[in-house]
């Protein structure tokens, strides 16, 4: 397969972008005489500032086929390397999330397949695609012309209620965990294990994701992490009442803490086309504040039709209702680079005060499971 590094640029720093402290877009203005055309601004803003897509189910796609090529595609899924480069995605968040049916040993197990699958996976497409395990190697990776892959989110019942567990996931790759579907972060919030939880994740680099969470747990999580949390898959609860999406009073929240809400597109969440998705993004970015927002898809049949193509026509419809360029290359890209440089920096200095969490969910939550 041809090198992407020709249609690729370096990037600078997420903290090298201008600041902007805008929390809702001015009036669009018509454009002067010979302006470019927004979908061509857009094009050259994501060449360079590319897309981080928070949430991809090509693992779970993948399941069940086979062989795939993620080169050639194939009819069975809509996710292959041309429609990603026609969409400028310069980084996925790969889900790792299994069905709400497994528990206990068999979601461990299904986890450590998921993983194993796509480790095969990047490891078959050496030209377009590197693991990256830090903020620092999904910019080495984009420099060198590969999409790269950050492992996660990961369901909770992949820990089998086992910080050890949690560990060796880390130690695989795992990046971010959904803290839903288990006995310790339900309807009333998190446990005591479930905090002991959210501060190895804290320790290890592993970054919270919100989405599905109840609001007692997301509340609680907000405001024990000490680095910011993600929701890899919500829109505007306001706008469309959908169980993963977010209420204004969350929005409000993870805007304070500097948290990033991944707006999807997905006719379930926002809606059926780009004028829906942007309608969340406006919300949210009004709300949470233009640093606390974020772009997620599916790329994934069974799931929502591959998303990656139609940024550009998205990019193009935001420029349209006024956004500026230094909120879309947030949007697209330094958003996502601050807070996965946040949770290196936060982990480098938890684990000079804090030795690895050894306690059991018997011992913390034996009142309470």
């Amino acid at each position: 397969m041809a090198d992407l590094q020709d249609e690729l640029h370096a990037l600078p720093e997420a903290g090298e972008l201008p600041d902007t402290a805008r929390t809702a877009p001015p009036a669009p203005q018509p454009p002067p005489p010979g302006a470019t055309a927004p979908l061509e601004r857009a094009e050259a803003l994501l060449a360079a500032h590319p897309v981080v897509d928070g949430h991809s189910g090509l693992p779970r796609a993948l399941r069940d086929l086979p062989w795939y090529d993620l080169q050639l595609g194939e009819s069975g899924v809509d996710t292959d390397v041309l429609r990603l480069r026609e969409g400028h995605v310069g980084a996925l968040l790969w889900s790792l999330r299994l069905p709400e049916s497994l528990a206990g040993d068999r979601a461990v197990g299904a986890t450590l397949e998921q993983l194993d699958l796509v480790r095969s996976l990047i490891a078959a497409h050496p030209e377009a695609l590197r693991l990256a395990r830090s903020a620092g190697q999904v910019i080495d990776a984009r420099n060198c012309g590969r999409v790269a892959v950050v492992l996660g989110p990961a369901g909770a019942a992949a820990l089998g209620d086992s910080l050890g567990i949690l560990r060796v996931l880390h130690s695989l790759g795992l990046r971010v965990l959904t803290l839903a579907g288990a006995s310790w972060a339900g309807e009333s919030g998190l446990t005591r294990f479930g905090e002991e939880v959210v501060r190895e994740m804290n320790r290890l680099g592993v970054l919270a994701d919100l989405s599905g969470a109840s609001d007692a747990t997301a509340g609680r999580a907000l405001a024990l992490s000490r680095t910011p949390v993600l929701c890899t898959r919500s829109g505007a609860r306001a706008l469309r009442a959908h169980p993963d999406n977010l209420s204004d009073a969350l929005l409000a929240d993870l805007g304070a803490v500097k948290g990033l809400c991944l707006v999807p597109s997905s006719p379930e969440r926002t809606g059926p086309d780009v004028r829906d998705v942007a309608d969340h993004l406006d919300h949210v970015r009004a709300i949470a504040g233009p640093e606390s927002v974020g772009l997620s898809g599916a790329h994934a049949r069974g799931d929502a039709p591959d998303t990656a193509p139609a940024y550009p026509q998205l990019i193009a419809e935001l420029l349209e209702r006024g956004w500026p360029e230094s909120d879309i290359a947030l949007l697209t890209w330094g958003n996502m680079q601050r807070v996965l440089r946040s949770a290196d920096f936060a982990a480098r200095a938890a684990r000079e005060r804090r030795k690895p969490s050894t306690v059991r969910i018997t011992e913390l939550d034996a009142t309470d499971v």
